[in-house]
């Protein structure tokens, strides 16, 4: 229920210096006062004011600690809030929580306390769904990106949008329901310019989608290539650890295996895949060629690893046209075959790590050709690019009826479609629907 208070270890699990146990509710200040023993019942305190004391059960003392009270509204959820610091062990803290549990709160859900947050107003879904995004980031880029919508760009830029619908769905509207009135809506040349800078603005919004995604989830590099070709050796380089098998027998690689690499502040989501050889009729192996064609269609950038010590595959085309793709010929420490004398490429040696930092170079050097090592301000996620692109089709459903002059009432349903899915991004619409999925991925405490 709403109104229950509840409690969480906002800290990781395990042993630490500190542990900090979060109350959050009506009745937060009153748990406090059953537990806490110090000069100052915590009832007694002022907003944001810090005590050390003791907590007990009954005559018996957990623990020593530090005791903060956040008084509603000026505090993360609205309400208000209790903050213990205790020592860090995996048993006090867990006494410490139980003592508070036994005193009337309850145990909180993942996600809940930001979850309060955003229902109370302190935040919209967007800045909610960037505390995650805050938490996970791996990279400077992708921090950046976060921290921009949670100080609300992205909420503002919808709110806008959604603002400029309600207007034109309201002036529709006033000309269905008072006809007699007058009241016409924009016209012509006027009302088509107000709905296309509507579809332009939805349209700038999905154009930073990939953006997103590369923030939140890395750039995906798929190593890819024949055969004993050097793959494996490759993705351990990069990582710089092993964690590939390498082996001179052909095969040994049947599924693809992803880990994530930090490159000079570039989160790279990089893929080992099964190497590619004619005539193989192994069921295993065949799938997980199959599974390498899968994850190049999906390739942000592709790393085509050739053996420079080996004849010139009768195939080969060094993936031409295809700007996302780097040819590495690899085995330089070895004599090139002259069949590579003439193909441009990068030269790199897995074994003697020849080359590797012109490799970074050339990675770094698409990264920037797409402008992926841009922070943007707004970048949005999946949700709301399956929001946005609903509000699109509406906007367009709209227009349509418009230049058919199919009447202003079915103008005004697509709109008020369109004005739906917008205020889904932000909250406005079908909350229930989208809340438990939404902070269905936050860690308990936060």
């Amino acid at each position: 229920m709403p109104n229950d208070t509840i409690a969480a270890v906002s800290t990781p699990p395990g042993e630490g210096a500190i542990a900090l146990i979060r109350l959050s509710g009506a009745d937060a200040v009153a748990v406090a006062d059953e537990v806490f023993r110090g000069k100052r019942k915590p009832s007694e305190a002022e907003s944001h004011f810090q005590q050390l004391g003791e907590i007990v059960n009954g005559e018996r003392v957990i623990d020593q600690v530090m005791l903060a009270v956040h008084r509603a509204p000026t505090t993360y959820t609205g309400e208000d809030v209790v903050e213990i610091s205790c020592h860090g062990g995996v048993l006090v803290t867990a006494q410490v929580l139980e003592a508070c549990l036994r005193a009337g709160a309850r145990a909180a859900r993942g996600g809940e306390f930001t979850e309060r947050a955003f229902l109370n107003g302190k935040l919209d879904l967007t800045q909610a769904e960037a505390v995650i995004d805050v938490i996970r980031a791996q990279t400077d880029l992708a921090l950046r990106s976060a921290q921009e919508q949670l100080e609300g760009r992205l909420g503002e830029k919808i709110s806008a949008l959604r603002e400029a619908l309600i207007s034109l769905v309201a002036n529709l509207e006033a000309y269905i329901d008072f006809p007699e009135e007058g009241i016409e809506p924009d016209v012509g040349s006027a009302f088509l310019a107000r709905l296309e800078n509507i579809r332009a603005e939805l349209e700038r919004l999905l154009a930073t989608a990939d953006q997103g995604r590369i923030f939140r989830e890395g750039i995906r590099v798929v190593i890819f290539g024949a055969t004993n070709a050097g793959k494996s050796s490759l993705l351990n380089r990069l990582l710089g650890f092993s964690r590939a098998i390498v082996s001179e027998q052909p095969g040994t690689t049947r599924d693809t295996i992803e880990e994530m690499v930090n490159l000079r502040g570039i989160a790279l989501r990089l893929a080992d895949t099964a190497g590619l050889r004619a005539g193989e009729s192994n069921t295993i192996e065949t799938e997980g060629i199959a599974r390498t064609e899968r994850s190049l269609t999906n390739a942000d950038l592709i790393l085509h690893v050739v053996d420079a010590n080996a004849p010139k595959p009768p195939h080969f085309d060094g993936r031409a046209g295809d700007d996302r793709a780097l040819l590495l010929l690899n085995k330089c420490d070895l004599q090139e075959h002259p069949d590579w004398h003439s193909i441009q490429g990068l030269r790199i040696s897995c074994t003697m790590e020849d080359g590797l930092t012109g490799l970074e170079d050339g990675i770094l050097a698409k990264v920037r050709a797409h402008r992926w090592d841009v922070p943007s301000a707004v970048a949005i996620n999946v949700r709301h690019r399956d929001c946005l692109r609903r509000a699109l089709a509406s906007c367009d459903e709209a227009r349509r009826a418009f230049l058919e002059n199919l009447g202003p009432e079915l103008i005004a349903v697509d709109l008020r479609g369109a004005l739906e899915a917008v205020g889904e991004v932000i909250g406005h619409a079908n909350v229930e629907q989208i809340l438990d999925v939404l902070f269905a991925d936050f860690c308990i405490g936060k």
